[in-house]
C-alpha cells in the first residue's frame, strides 16, 4: 500500500484534527505542573501538565518526550500511554484537537524553567488546591486516584451551549 491508498487527501467534508500531547510528569509522590503565564492563549494562568504539538516527523510518544524536554529540562523514563481524547471546541471549527496523553517519571527534581509559565512540583494530595485547567479534576484520578487503570482510556471532549466542558469516557458508555 503507497502513500496515496492511506486517503489522507481525501479532506473534502472532513474533520480535520491537530496532534497534541500532554504529559504528567511524577517524582516520587509529586507532580509536575506548569502555569501558565498569563499572557498565553491557552489556558492562562491555569495549571496543567506538559506538552504541546506533535511535529509532522514524530510519533505521539517521541512528542511527548521532546515537549518535556524543551519545558521542563527533564529526562524521564517510564513513559506510558494513558489514553487519547478528542476535542471537540465549536461546531463551527473545521478542525479540533486529538490529545494524547502520557505520564512520566522524572529522574530528577532539578527542571529549568519555561517560556510557557512556571514550573511547580506539587504534592499529589494537594494538587486539587491548583487553579487547574477544566479538566484535570477529571483525568487525574483515572491517571493516579482509585479510578487509575493499566488499560489506556478513550475520551471525547465538547461544550455545551454554556461553554461548560461535556467529557465523556468510552468505557463509561458501554
Amino acid at each position: 500500500m503507497g502513500a496515496n491508498d492511506q486517503g489522507a487527501n481525501a479532506t473534502q467534508n472532513r474533520w480535520i484534527v491537530i496532534p497534541r500531547t500532554l504529559c504528567f510528569v511524577t517524582h516520587e509522590q509529586h507532580l509536575l505542573l506548569l502555569k501558565r503565564s498569563p499572557n498565553t492563549r491557552i489556558f492562562p494562568n491555569k495549571y496543567n501538565g506538559l506538552g504541546g504539538h506533535i511535529e509532522r516527523n514524530e510519533d505521539a510518544r517521541s512528542g511527548a518526550i521532546r515537549e518535556i524536554r524543551e519545558e521542563s529540562g527533564l529526562e524521564v523514563k517510564n513513559v506510558r500511554l494513558r489514553g487519547v481524547i478528542h476535542i471537540d471546541a465549536s461546531p463551527s471549527y473545521t478542525s479540533g484537537i486529538f490529545l494524547v496523553v502520557f505520564t512520566a517519571e522524572a529522574l530528577s527534581r532539578e527542571f529549568t524553567n519555561s517560556s510557557e509559565g512556571t514550573l511547580e512540583w506539587v504534592d499529589l494530595a494537594q494538587v486539587y488546591e491548583k487553579d487547574l485547567v477544566e479538566d484535570l479534576p477529571i483525568l487525574l484520578p483515572r491517571l493516579f486516584g482509585d479510578k487509575a487503570s493499566q488499560t489506556p482510556f478513550a475520551a471525547h471532549a465538547s461544550y455545551d451551549a454554556g461553554d461548560r466542558l461535556i467529557l465523556r469516557f468510552g468505557d463509561e458508555t458501554e
